[in-house]
Parts: C-alpha cells; structure tokens; sequence
C-alpha cells in the first residue's frame, strides 16, 4: 500500500498495548495524535527515539497532543520495552503488520533478511482526523523530524 499522505484522512485501527488494552484511534478523536512507527524495541536507534519522546512529553502534552509508539514488537516485549525505559505513553503492538502496511510503513526486507518490519514514521493526525504531518524514512537509521512536527502542531492549535 502507498504511505499515507497529507489531508488524507488517517485510517481507523485497534491494537492492543503492552498492557494488553485494546486501543483503537477512533478513541483519540476531537485529541491530536502523533503516531510514532518504529522497527525494534530495545535497539539503539529506537530506544533514542522513544525515550526522547518520553523526555520531551510535556511539550508534546503542552501542545495538546497524545504520542503513540507503535512496532511489530509482540506485547510482552512492548510491555519489558516500556517498563525498562519508563516511557510514559501507550506502545501498540502491530504484531500482524496490519496496520504498518496499511499506513505504508513497512519494510518488505530489513535487516539480516527479516521481512514486515515497520518503518521509522511519524504521522500527526489532527482533531477531526486529518493527517497534517507525514515521514516515513527508508534509512532506520535517522529519526524523525520533531522540530517540523512541533511547528506543525502549534499551527494546528492557532
């Protein structure tokens, strides 16, 4: 499936978090929510990733905006992940690579030939349901850009 664009309006999804709650994005409707793919828990990349989220909350909270990490992680790994890092946001588990592949944000083949593995993405999707940010990266390497998602997200709230 093609990535998700801007002003599209974001797919609708449920996914179970690593508390074994199912959370469905329809629930954060009338919130903004930022949608945060990421290939593995525990590696390096990803553990920077997440745990700049988790340091940078309250700005993310002041700009009225729920993050959502998601991975093709099982929930118990998602559930340790969580634990270790002491994130403080859910982590969704795309175990099925449903809804990476339905966001156009997975791998065919990563690394060391393992295949459905989601792409490092980020998508804001506003109140009414909208996506307004869109970036999906080809190199797992790199992370999203927050700066350009914060500036988004204070144009929303104008």
């Amino acid at each position: 499936m093609a990535q998700l664009q801007v002003g599209q309006t974001a797919p609708d999804f449920s996914l179970y978090d690593s508390d074994k709650k199912l959370v469905s994005l329809s629930q954060f409707r009338g919130s903004h929510v930022l949608l945060l793919f990421f290939p593995f828990a525990f590696s390096s990349v990803c553990t920077a990733e997440m745990c700049s989220m988790r340091d940078d909350l309250k700005i993310y909270e002041h700009l009225n905006v729920f993050p959502i990490g998601i991975s093709v992680d099982s929930l118990y790994t998602l559930k340790k992940f969580k634990e270790d890092q002491h994130l403080n946001f859910p982590l969704l588990s795309d175990f099925n690579k449903e809804v990476s592949t339905l966001y156009g944000s997975i791998y065919e083949t990563f690394s060391y030939g393992m295949k459905g593995v989601s792409k490092r993405s980020a998508f804001l999707i506003d109140k009414q349901g909208i996506v307004q940010y869109a970036e999906v990266l080809e190199n797992a390497g790199m992370q999203p850009d927050f700066e350009a998602i914060q500036v988004k997200l204070r144009e929303l709230d104008k």
